[in-house]
């Protein structure tokens, strides 16, 4: 069963306590210096203090958790027996990525997690406290640290690679891929820089001896040509003060990412994977598919009712057998 893309209650619960007596405004415009510090390449730079911690969390994690589920969620599809006993989470944050593949794999029994940053480790261990869940959070910066991290069955690095150089992004892939015993999983924005780093990480992993689980059905080159890039859209809820903090007035956000995730072992059957939202018509229903023999337009007329059935059931970035 899937699990859902919305914020554990728990965690939002003790977010909103730390929110009590703390100005909406105020908030609001530090997860816009955040926001904009981030979108220039600054990572967390600009978050600095606690309250600056807690504006990025109410305004990020929930969308930032939404992607990484939604990841967990392909690679569980493909792979239903993974019972993963260890995590290491490398450029933690908050732990937003920890809570999500703590909901996912409840076979998790010990969580290590790597940033440079005290303020989101400081937030990270609050929330882990109030959670009553143990945590190894170490804070660091560079190869050293990954160097001393335990290694672990499932090891993860969501929206975090981004921050880094070339230079640096390929020595933190090989660093945690040199600290994976079973499945690494990386989650980016699902923009067409997100896009290109996604690809030179998987290139890098596979001439390393990975295998591909998911999205991607085959280990060959990517098929898409520019300006096409592959990404997908995980829709999530918003909460009061979410729509406060982003100046929303949907009820609901999507979240664009692209994600890799590959293991030690090949997969015996890597299913096609829906790329676009597939298109309905009077006469048809058609999807764009990334196959192992490349990307194809299937196309399900509505005189075909088994097939039809089946494709209307599809949607962005499913898995088709």
């Amino acid at each position: 069963m899937a699990t859902s893309p919305d914020l554990p209650a728990s965690i939002s619960a003790a977010l909103a306590v730390r929110l009590h007596g703390v100005s909406r405004s105020d908030a609001a415009q530090r997860s816009d210096t955040i926001s904009k510090t981030y979108r220039a390449g600054g990572g967390s730079t600009a978050i600095r203090t606690e309250s600056d911690a807690l504006a990025y969390a109410l305004a990020r994690m929930p969308a930032t958790y939404a992607a990484v589920i939604a990841s967990l969620n392909a690679l569980q599809e493909i792979r239903p027996d993974f019972a993963p006993r260890s995590l290491l989470d490398c450029g933690a944050g908050p732990g937003t990525a920890t809570w999500a593949c703590a909901e996912a794999f409840e076979s998790l029994a010990s969580f290590a997690l790597l940033d440079a940053n005290p303020a989101l480790r400081a937030l990270a261990m609050e929330l882990a406290r109030d959670n009553d869940r143990s945590i190894a959070y170490t804070l660091g910066d560079g190869d050293a640290t990954i160097a001393q991290a335990p290694s672990a069955d499932l090891v993860i690095a969501s929206y975090v690679i981004n921050e880094l150089t070339d230079i640096a992004r390929a020595r933190l892939v090989a660093a945690m891929w040199a600290k994976t015993n079973d499945t690494l999983v990386i989650v980016e924005p699902g923009t067409p820089a997100g896009y290109a780093r996604i690809l030179d990480a998987r290139t890098q992993l596979i001439e390393a001896g990975a295998h591909v689980i998911a999205p991607c059905p085959h280990d060959a080159a990517c098929p898409l040509m520019k300006p096409d890039w592959c990404h997908f859209s995980q829709r999530l809820q918003r909460s009061r003060v979410h729509k406060q903090l982003k100046s929303a007035e949907l009820p609901y956000e999507d979240e664009k990412f692209i994600y890799l995730a590959v293991t030690r072992m090949p997969v015996a059957q890597r299913p096609s994977r829906v790329l676009a939202q597939p298109v309905t018509t009077k006469i048809a229903i058609t999807a764009k598919l990334c196959t192992p023999d490349g990307v194809i337009t299937a196309i399900a007329p509505k005189r075909d009712k088994a097939l039809y059935g089946k494709f209307r059931k599809l949607d962005w970035g499913d898995a088709v057998v």
